[in-house]
C-alpha cells in the first residue's frame, strides 16, 4: 500500500494561516493590516521592526505570507530549473520574518534534508513562525529551523560555506548603506544567493543594485537573467519584473474590497551562485521571456532578454509547428525555447 500523500506546500501554509485568524477579530485585523500596510516594507527605511506584538504578526501574516511565499517559490524554481542537480543542504533566510521563503525553499526541494536558519530583528514574528513551521509535517527542515533575533544591516554575521542564503522584501526596509552590506555579507557567506523584491519599479533598482555587487563578488547569475552582463533595460525607462498567482484568503478579499478568489503579485528577482557552483552545472537559458506572451490568430508575440541581442522581440507562427504550440502554452518568467521544443523537420 502507497502512504497518504502530503498536501501541497503552499496548501498546508494556507491552512495554518487561516487557523491563526480564527482567534482575531475581523475588524482588529483589518485595522492591523491597514496600518501596517501603510508603514510596513514602505519607502523609508527604517532601524526599528514595525510588526510590534501578535496581532499586528497574525494580522500581516495573514495578509502578506502567502504572495511573498508564491513569489519567492516562483524564483527558486526558475532557479531549479536551470540547476536541476543541485540542492541546498543549508538555507538561510535574512530578514525572514514570519518565514515565508523558508516555506518557498521546503516546496522547492520538498523534503529535503537541510539546516535551515531564520534571521530577523521582530521577535513577534519569529515566534509565529516557528509556530507556523510547526504545522509542516511532511517538511522536516520546516519544523527543525532555528529562529534567530538579529539586526539586518550592517554587522550582519552568516555562516561561511551556507549553500542558499535568501533575502525577500527586505531591501527596501534599509538604508543604502545597510542594503550592500547585506547583499555583501550574503555574498561573503553563501554558494547561492536568491533575492526578491517588490515588482515596481524601485524594487527592480534594488535588485539591480545588489545584481552588480554579486557579479562584482565572482557570482553568476542563473535567473532571471540569461546573461551576467549589465541589464539591457535602460534605468528610468522600463522595469524587469514578473508575476505569481495568489489564492486571496477571505482578509484579503475583505480589506481589498475585491471579490476575486486570486491576485497576481509582481516581483522583481536574481538568483545568482558562485562560478565555482556552476562548473559543471547546466549552461545558461537560451532567452527568458520577460512580458506577458500575446496570443493572436495563427501567431504568438515573445518579448525577450536575450545573452547576444538583450531585448528583442520574436514572432512564432504555425509555420513554426512544435514551436509554435510551445509558445501558445509559455508563460511570463519561462525560459524560452523551452527544452525538447523544436521546429517540425
Amino acid at each position: 500500500m502507497h502512504a497518504p500523500a502530503h498536501p501541497p506546500t503552499g496548501e498546508t501554509l494556507r491552512t495554518a494561516l487561516a487557523g491563526l485568524l480564527d482567534g482575531l477579530p475581523p475588524r482588529q485585523a483589518t485595522a492591523a493590516v491597514e496600518r501596517l500596510i501603510a508603514n510596513y516594507r514602505g519607502r523609508t527605511p527604517t532601524h526599528t521592526p514595525v510588526l510590534r506584538d501578535r496581532s499586528d504578526v497574525v494580522a500581516y501574516a495573514a495578509y502578506r505570507m502567502p504572495a511573498t511565499f508564491e513569489a519567492v517559490r516562483s524564483a527558486l524554481e526558475a532557479f531549479r530549473d536551470r540547476m536541476p542537480q543541485w540542492e541546498p543542504a543549508s538555507h538561510v533566510d535574512i530578514g525572514g520574518g514570519t518565514g515565508a521563503a523558508t516555506w518557498a525553499v521546503a516546496a522547492a526541494w520538498p523534503q529535503g534534508q537541510r539546516e535551515t536558519t531564520v534571521l530577523d530583528w521582530a521577535e513577534p514574528a519569529l515566534a509565529l513562525g516557528a509556530e507556523l513551521a510547526r504545522a509542516a509535517a511532511s517538511e522536516p527542515a520546516l519544523r527543525a529551523a532555528r529562529w534567530q533575533r538579529q539586526a539586518i544591516g550592517a554587522g550582519l554575521a552568516l555562516p561561511a560555506g551556507t549553500d542558499l542564503v535568501t533575502v525577500s522584501y527586505v531591501l527596501g526596509e534599509l538604508t543604502e548603506a545597510d542594503r550592500g552590506a547585506v547583499t555583501d555579507a550574503a555574498a561573503a557567506a553563501a554558494r547561492a544567493v536568491v533575492l526578491i523584491e517588490p515588482g515596481t519599479p524601485d524594487g527592480y533598482l534594488r535588485i539591480i543594485e545588489a545584481r552588480d555587487r554579486l557579479i562584482a563578488a565572482g557570482f553568476r547569475v542563473v535567473a532571471p537573467c540569461p546573461h551576467s552582463a549589465a541589464c539591457p533595460i535602460e534605468r528610468g525607462t522600463d522595469w524587469c519584473h514578473f508575476s505569481a498567482r495568489v489564492s486571496r484568503s477571505s482578509l484579503h478579499r475583505q480589506v481589498k474590497g475585491g471579490s476575486l478568489a486570486y491576485e497576481d503579485e509582481k516581483f522583481s528577482y536574481v538568483a545568482a551562485v558562485r562560478e565555482a557552483v556552476l562548473e559543471t552545472a547546466v549552461p545558461e537559458a537560451p532567452a527568458r521571456i520577460v512580458r506577458r506572451p500575446q496570443i493572436r490568430k495563427g501567431q504568438v508575440l515573445l518579448d525577450l532578454c536575450t545573452p547576444e541581442d538583450g531585448l528583442t522581440r520574436t514572432t512564432v507562427t504555425k509555420r513554426h509547428g512544435p514551436l509554435y504550440r510551445a509558445a501558445r502554452d509559455a508563460d511570463w518568467g519561462d525560459e524560452w525555447p523551452p527544452a525538447g521544443a523544436g521546429e517540425d523537420e
